[in-house]
């Protein structure tokens, strides 16, 4: 009798020492596919068949759109090339409305990577007819370092002779310029970036208007204009050009800088209360008589087509002295 029960106590203690005790290699192995999204989380989704083998099976079943063919179930352990958003990133936002008239926020489990499905996909392309962009925001700088445009030429409410040569100057402070990526195949495909020193890496662009008169408050029409450039080439002494060689037409113009990271999309800032990163000015071209003076050109781009390919307009059809407009 004594035998048996002995027996009956060894039995129990070994069962207990096989649950308890599992091998460490199982037990990492474990871990790194819960905490990595690998084929552990993969293998939830893709039917929970458990264990390492279902992890990584499921991994690459389930996660035709969670893993890439080379990484196969582990490729969760790299963020740069898993197809899997990594929970560390995850915001947990209110998106509540706080003070009267604030509009509620869209908000997402997930961080809206799902938001463009069923649309039409920037995929680096300029689509006219509008689409949707799945990349993020990216880098933002910190407060000290935002950008600050200003123009120096022509001056705001200066004036400059009809069909005569002149240099648009523009000075740039808090980026680093001279960076644009290839706008027919990588527009807005890639997050704003900053440098080193925490400043966005992108460029800059000029854009000239007609308008009625100085004092006019009717709105223009963006896809209306007489000149526009992109100014690909890093700062000199703190200053970016702009060469109008065959001038423009008498009339009243609204100058404006579209200040931009490296594939194209508008510089994004830290706070909401800040002073305007763009410059605007208004001057006249043989209107009020009072020249102040004319800078020596070395470049002909006046142009008429929205597409800024990155490389200043040089494959852009060129107009002189006329305007262009889309029906």
């Amino acid at each position: 009798m004594k035998c048996f029960k002995l027996s009956f106590v060894f039995l129990v203690v070994a069962q207990l020492s096989a649950a308890l005790f599992v091998p460490e290699s199982s037990g990492l192995v474990a871990r790194q596919n819960n905490r990595f999204g690998g084929g552990g989380r993969g293998g939830r989704n893709g039917g929970n068949n458990g264990g390492n083998n279902g992890g990584n099976n499921g991994g690459n079943n389930a996660g035709n759109n969670t893993q890439t063919p080379d990484n196969g179930g582990n490729g969760g352990n790299d963020p740069q090339t898993s197809l899997t958003l990594d929970p560390s990133v995850i915001q947990n936002i209110n998106g509540k409305g706080q003070a009267a008239g604030e509009a509620d926020s869209l908000v997402s489990t997930n961080n809206f990577i799902g938001f463009c499905v069923g649309k039409t996909i920037t995929n680096g392309k300029q689509v006219e007819t509008g689409s949707c962009n799945p990349t993020p925001m990216g880098d933002i700088p910190s407060i000290d370092n935002m950008p600050s445009v200003k123009f120096q030429f022509p001056p705001n409410g200066g004036n400059v002779q009809p069909d005569t040569p002149f240099t648009i100057v523009m000075n740039i402070k808090g980026m680093q310029t001279g960076a644009f990526t290839n706008a027919a195949n990588t527009y807005y495909a890639a997050p704003q970036q900053l440098n080193n020193a925490g400043q966005i890496i992108g460029h800059n662009h000029v854009v000239v208007e007609e308008i009625a008169s100085l004092d006019s408050t009717e709105t223009t029409n963006p896809r209306v204009f007489a000149f526009f450039k992109g100014l690909n080439a890093a700062a000199a002494g703190g200053q970016l050009s702009a060469d109008v060689t065959k001038g423009l037409p008498a009339g009243t113009y609204r100058m404006s800088s579209i200040t931009s990271a490296a594939n194209h999309q508008s510089v994004v800032m830290p706070i909401a209360q800040r002073g305007s990163i763009d410059d605007a000015v208004y001057f006249t071209v043989g209107g009020n008589g009072n020249d102040v003076g004319i800078n020596d050109p070395t470049d002909d781009v006046v142009v008429a087509n929205g597409n800024d390919n990155g490389n200043g307009g040089n494959n852009r059809r060129r107009y002189e002295r006329r305007f262009f407009k889309w029906n």
